[in-house]
This record gives C-alpha cells, structure tokens and sequence, in this order.
C-alpha cells in the first residue's frame, strides 16, 4: 500500500510540465460569437412569440369562460324560476287523499257513462226498428192511394218494394208472413200494364193542332178541252171552240156519276165552328185520358169522328190522316184495373203489432 503510494509520488506530473498556450485565430472567435448571439437572438424570437400565442390563447378561453359562465348564470335563474313556479304549482294542488278520491268519483262516472251510452244503443236501435216499420206501412198506405186515385201502377210498385226492403233490414222470421203476402202484390203489379197516359194526352194534343189547318179541298177536275178539240176539229173555229171549252171548265162540269156523295164546300163562320167543336172533343179526350176515364175518352174520341165524317170530305188527305190518327188511338186503352193492396197493408200491419206484444206484456206485468 505504501509503495503504491511512492510510486504514484514519483511520477513526474502533469500539472508541473511547462505549458504552451495556444492561441487561436482571432477571426474565427469572433465569428462564433455572431453565430451564437443570432441563435440566441432567433431562440428569444421564438421564445417570445410562443409566449404571445399563449397569453392569446388563455385569453381566448378566459373570454369564452366568461361567456358559459354567463349562459350557465342564465340557465341557473331559469331553473330557479322553473323551480318557483313548479313549487306553486305543487302548493296549489289539493292533497293526495282528495285526488284519490277525485279518481274513484271519475272511474265511477266512466262507468255509469258507458252504461248509459249502451243503454242508448239499445232503445235507439228499438227505435230506428219501430220508425222503419212505421215508414213501410207509410208506403204501403200511399200505394194503396195511388192506384185508387191515379192508377199509377210504377209509382205503387215501387213503394211496395220499398216496404218489402224495410221488412227486409229487420231479419226477423215473424216477418214472413208480411213479406209473402207483399211478394204476391209485386207479382200482380207486374202483370198489369200500366198505359201510356202522357203519350195519348201528347198525341191529342198534335191531333188539335192539326184541326186548326184542316180545311175543306176543292174538287178539281181534268180538263179534255184539248182532246175535244182534237176531235171536232180542224182550221181557226175548232181552236176557237177548245179555247172557249178550257175556260168554261175552270168554272163548271157536268158529273154524270151521281153515287158519290157530294158534300158543300165548308167556308168562314161555318168553318169555324166546326173547327172549335172538333178541338173541343179532342180536349175532352185528353182530359179522360190523364184521368183514366175509359168511358168519356172513347166517347170524345166517338164524337170527334162523327164531326170529321159529317162535315169534312174524306176524300181531303188531311181529313183522312186524321180520321185514321183518331181511329188509331180510340184503340189505346186509358185505364186499368188496379190490384187491392189492403191485404198487404194490413199483414204489415198485423206483424207491427205482434212486435209491441212482448213489450206490452212486459210492461203490464207488476
């Protein structure tokens, strides 16, 4: 240990050696302090430009801070007052043992409203029934009316198949009986036919317009003066004679047929009248016919034929296309005879009377 110690003793040191300072380029010391002091210069830039972005930036969240801290205050007082109001709203309320009674006084108002509501239904389904059977016996009675009064067979037939659609709707077996016997009044109403009284009035009426044209037609005759003349013949005498012949003809001619029968020629006042009582026949037709009087309208139309031969030539086609009209429609039938619906009526009326025989038994029961 102790020679160790010596021998680093002995050793020449370092310390003790005669030094050489170095000396450096003067230039090169100085060109590295520029460098060092721009480095320096460049780190405090961007040191101080960092510090800049950050004060920015804090004072960027600061304000934003500022403007949720405000929001949320906001927020806060909205609360608050929400708070305030639902607290009044709670204070007002009534305590929970009345609500509890609240609620089973409505549960037993629902209840009593349904009741009532199908108690409703029911006596108002009993009720449109009733009204209904009372339409159908309605319709029934006016059928019945139409037929005694105007022998309407289409309007009756259709308010029998009302009726029979009513009893239809009430799908009930008691109702068969009512309903057959309803069937059987539709089949004879089907079976009759029902006239044409519009058409016959419309068909008299153009005939009475005809009778205010209808005229008496002079006879016209053939002239032969021209084969006369031929005949007896020749030179200025014998045209002389068929020239006088023509004229004279036009004024007279002799008719050696004596059994045709010749009427006078109708003119003025007489004509007239004629005319009036012929339009006045024709209107009492018509008449009878809207009123399905079969007997004055076959005695109308019977009379104004009789004016029409007795007055008129039958030879004038007016007076024969109107004869021939007047014949055509004394044919036409204007009445019918209308089917008794009284049956009918009174098995409906039998069936609405079986149905008020429960509730009546019902009713007079203690």
């Amino acid at each position: 240990m102790s020679e160790t110690v010596l021998s680093q003793n002995e050793q020449p040191s370092v310390l003790d050696a005669p030094q050489t300072p170095v000396t450096p380029p003067a230039k090169r010391s100085s060109n590295g302090i520029a460098v060092v002091a721009l480095l320096l210069g460049a780190a405090g830039v961007a040191v101080g430009g960092w510090g800049v972005w950050q004060v920015r930036q804090l004072q960027g969240n600061e304000l934003g801070q500022s403007q949720r801290m405000e929001a949320f205050s906001e927020q806060t007082a909205a609360l608050q007052q929400r708070d305030q109001q639902i607290s009044a709203q709670l204070a007002s309320l009534p305590p929970a043992s009345e609500l509890e009674d609240r609620r089973r006084l409505v549960a037993q108002l629902q209840g009593d409203q349904q009741r009532l509501s199908q108690r409703l239904d029911t006596v108002m389904g009993e009720s449109r029934k009733e009204w209904r059977l009372a339409e159908a016996e309605h319709l029934l009675r006016l059928a019945t009316l139409r037929l005694s009064a105007l022998q309407d067979v289409t309007s009756a037939k259709a308010l029998v198949e009302g009726a029979d659609e009513i009893l239809r709707e009430q799908s009930d077996p008691g109702s068969f009986a009512a309903r057959e016997q309803l069937a059987r009044s539709l089949a004879t109403l089907n079976s009759t036919q029902q006239p044409d009284r519009t058409g016959l009035f419309l068909k008299l009426a153009a005939q009475r317009e005809q009778v205010q044209q209808l005229s008496a037609q002079s006879p016209e005759f053939d002239s032969s003066a021209d084969a006369m003349g031929a005949l007896t013949a020749d030179g200025d005498a014998s045209s002389r004679w068929s020239r006088w012949w023509a004229e004279i003809s036009k004024y007279f001619q002799i008719e050696f047929d004596a059994d045709n029968n010749v009427r006078p020629l109708l003119a003025g006042q007489s004509l007239n009248q004629l005319r009036l009582a012929l339009s006045l026949t024709i209107e009492q037709a018509q008449w009878a016919a809207l009123n399905g009087e079969a007997k004055v309208y076959t005695q109308a139309l019977d009379d104004a034929r009789s004016v029409l031969l007795a007055n008129f030539n039958a030879d004038n086609p007016q007076s024969k296309a109107m004869l021939d009209s007047l014949n055509a429609l004394a044919e036409q039938p204007v009445s019918v005879v209308t089917p008794d619906l009284s049956e009918s009526l009174a098995a409906v009326q039998a069936y609405i009377q079986r149905r008020h025989l429960p509730a009546n038994a019902e009713g007079g029961k203690p």
